[in-house]
């Protein structure tokens, strides 16, 4: 799982915390300047979470860094499907275009595209920064 993923000795550290404040089964992290992405085991968001929030609440005013959670599918379309929720995605195709590089194209509800897209863009460029590690997608349109 993830073999081409390399975890820093920091981002270590944050993933042996999380795991022994809440039990899930972290399976990579990203370290960004005022925030932590921790991807978890399908099925480990709700016990990484945990009831109301209130272990990644602690796990938060531990490290002060906002964090957020996926949840990871070695499939690229359920993944995908389940990142950008709660819009309602209607469509996923992969493309494989010319220049060799692969691409998601995503249908949302068009009243769901901000939320997908998110403020400032920052949901869809995690969602791309993600797809892009974890299965070689060069870009995420979202339509």
């Amino acid at each position: 799982m993830l073999s081409n993923v390399k975890i820093t000795e920091n981002e270590m550290k944050f993933i042996q915390l999380l795991q022994n404040m809440t039990g899930a089964t972290v399976v990579d992290c990203i370290i960004e300047e005022e925030s932590l992405i921790f991807t978890v085991k399908k099925g480990e968001v709700g016990l990484a979470v945990g009831k109301g929030g209130e272990k990644i609440k602690r796990f938060r005013a531990m490290t002060n860094k906002q964090v957020e959670i996926f949840e990871y599918m070695d499939d690229p379309d359920k993944f995908l499907r389940n990142a950008l929720k709660p819009a309602q995605v209607k469509d996923i195709r992969l493309v494989d275009r010319m220049d060799g590089h692969k691409i998601a194209m995503v249908t949302v509800d068009p009243h769901d595209k901000g939320i997908a897209i998110g403020k400032n863009g920052e949901n869809i460029k995690k969602i791309r920064f993600l797809a892009k590690r974890y299965f070689s997608l060069e870009n995420v349109v979202v339509n």
